[in-house]
């Protein structure tokens, strides 16, 4: 008798435990309306194993916003030698939500931790991926619901509101967050991967499927443009593709290159939405090699006597024992065809990273200009100003800075003094006829937006006919602490915004005093800005002076209007802006995609493109 009712009782606690489904762990919000809670008789079949934990997907939901699929942490053993891909198990549980590296930024991941009482229900089963592009497909253009603003995603301010503190319900149709939280540990298929860029530190690389996406270049890539709505798409359609499971090794991608199907689950690590591969994807295409040099040169004929060239290049800390500085020549004879003058970004001083104390770069300039000279017999002469040391941020001991090459017999130096590195550029002269009061020299360099980072270099040109022609070549403020565009922070943090917004007012400052001149002045401003145009918030203060995008003037596609490829995005950080008597006239540019191009990561020389262009003066 005591021995039946000990399995009655037996039987009675079981049947008091109540079962609950993944569906009702992951809920149609960001985080589990279960969290803190113990739960029990979870039931699922195992679709994938890593070595802290294992997938597990139940009965699919009738809702899109809720996932069947969960990650179910542990670092025993004993529990992962226990149970095999294919299992169907019940087990319980702690529901936790889990930020990686415990950085704020990040968003959480719902798991199961602590794992017990697991029990295997049958083994063998198989399990049918959610095919991405016919199943179910990620919504373009926009990121997240609380990226309030006229520039989306990049909007200011940043960090308005936290996705985890709002916990809004899930909008996976709309938005691209949302569509990757609505997968979260499920196993997915990516059917025929296009890949986005080169790979990151740790082998991971971002791609596209076959499904409808926004921006596609001509190259394959996603770029970072202006939606139908004049809001900042941000190519939520890409996803990340991690390390495999199995232990295989991703192979080395780079723009453009085609794979073969990825069956993964779908997870978040780092800042970002992964599809971690079953097993590592192979390359099944790759685009043409050829990497078309400019077709911009100018013609030195009697009815052109007005036109000139010009490039604009980040050269990436070149010194003169840079590798790379022989290949940087090559790239400006054969692929820029020696513009007329150059803007150049990240010139090191002479002894380079070395943190001797040396400013001067006349011996890395020289050494370009020779190694030019070798493979063109074009001699450029240079003009740059030496930073204050260590003053201008960049690599420590390198006082990178922008300096111009020019072709003497086209281009020379309005007479005036050059600037010291603290002396600050006026314009004087007459009435149209504005004069710097120092040539070269540097934009307002005791304005503290300029602390810690490249000050402009601002030259006045004359051509042989007595034209003058102003540049400015800008090295803005890098975006060093900013956030992931699938981070918690909405806007993402995009840093420095503030200080990058008041080095444009700064350079516009100096634009307008050229216009009080002169209407009519031909103003040239080019370099990295480190900032997309679509940030429309930064660049306001120049756009109101009336110059303009060369991109715009020139009519770039949309799509190709790109110059570096990071995340998910190809996108612009180099721009050049034109004044309006230069718009009138007819204007070209192209990009020369020779790095973002490259066919793997060791064979990029800097990590921006250079761009050519061509205007006219009179």
């Amino acid at each position: 008798m005591a021995k039946l009712f000990s399995l009655f009782f037996f039987s009675a606690s079981l049947a008091a435990v109540s079962s609950t489904t993944i569906a009702e762990i992951q809920g149609p919000a960001w985080q589990s309306p279960l969290v803190g809670q113990t739960v029990h008789n979870v039931t699922g079949t195992i679709t994938a194993k890593a070595d802290n934990g294992f997938w597990i997907v139940g009965e699919k939901s009738s809702d899109i916003r809720v996932s069947n699929g969960l990650y179910v942490f542990s670092s025993s053993a004993s529990i992962l030698s226990s149970v095999t891909v294919g299992d169907a198990i019940s087990l319980s549980g702690r529901v936790t939500e889990f930020r990686s590296s415990s950085n704020p930024s990040y968003l959480f991941l719902t798991e199961l931790t602590s794992p017990s009482n697991i029990v295997r229900l049958s083994s063998n089963n198989t399990v049918t991926p959610v095919v991405l592009g016919r199943d179910r497909s990620p919504p373009t253009r926009y990121l997240s619901a609380l990226d309030i603003g006229t520039d989306g995603f990049l909007s200011v301010p940043n960090n308005s509101s936290r996705i985890e503190q709002v916990n809004g319900t899930l909008q996976p149709d709309r938005y691209g967050l949302d569509f990757w939280e609505s997968l979260e540990g499920q196993l997915v298929t990516i059917p025929k991967p296009t890949v986005n860029g080169f790979q990151n530190n740790f082998g991971e690389f971002w791609v596209h499927g076959d499904w409808p996406v926004t921006g596609k270049n001509r190259r394959g890539g996603l770029t970072l443009h202006f939606g139908p709505d004049g809001i900042p798409d941000g190519n939520p359609e890409a996803i990340m593709i991690g390390s495999p499971l199995d232990g295989t090794k991703n192979p080395q991608p780079a723009l453009g290159v085609g794979l073969s199907d990825v069956t993964g689950v779908v997870t978040y690590q780092f800042g970002f939405y992964y599809v971690l591969p079953l097993t590592a994807p192979e390359i099944i295409s790759r685009p043409d090699a050829t990497i078309p040099a400019t077709t911009l040169t100018a013609s030195r004929g009697l009815f052109d006597v007005c036109t000139i060239t010009f490039g604009d290049y980040n050269v990436e800390n070149l010194s003169p024992k840079s590798a790379h500085l022989p290949t940087i020549a090559s790239h400006i004879v054969n692929y820029l065809k020696t513009p007329d003058f150059m803007f150049l970004q990240e010139i090191q001083d002479d002894s380079g990273p070395t943190d001797d104390g040396t400013v001067s770069a006349n011996l890395t300039l020289s050494t370009l200009v020779k190694a030019i000279f070798d493979l063109s017999k074009v001699t450029y002469s240079f003009a740059s100003v030496n930073p204050v040391d260590g003053q201008d941020g960049g690599q420590p001991g390198g006082n990178i800075r922008t300096a111009y090459l020019y072709r003497p017999e086209v281009l020379k130096l309005a007479k005036a003094a050059p600037g010291g590195p603290t002396d600050a550029v006026k314009v004087e002269g007459r009435w149209l006829a504005p004069e710097l009061n120092l040539n070269p020299s540097r934009i307002d360099p005791a304005n503290a937006v300029w602390n810690a980072t490249r000050k402009p270099l601002v030259a006045q040109w004359e051509t042989s006919l007595g034209i003058n022609l102003f540049t400015v070549n800008v090295h803005l403020s890098s975006k060093g602490g900013s956030s992931s565009t699938q981070g918690d922070a909405r806007p993402p943090v995009n840093s420095p915004v503030d200080v990058r917004t008041g080095q444009v007012d700064s350079v516009a400052g100096f634009v307008k005093d050229i216009f009080e001149k002169n209407r009519n002045a031909n103003v040239l401003i080019g370099g990295d800005f480190n900032e997309f145009i679509q940030t429309r918030s930064v660049y306001k203060p120049l756009l109101d002076t009336g110059m303009t995008d060369i991109d715009e003037a020139a009519r770039i596609p949309a799509t190709e209007r790109y110059s570096y490829v990071f995340d998910q995005n190809a996108q612009q950080l180099d721009h050049v802006l034109i004044s309006p008597a230069i718009q009138r006239r007819k204007v070209e540019f192209e990009h020369i995609h020779i790095n973002t191009w490259s066919p793997s990561l060791s064979a990029r020389i800097s990590d921006h493109d250079p761009s050519v262009g061509k205007i006219r003066l009179c």
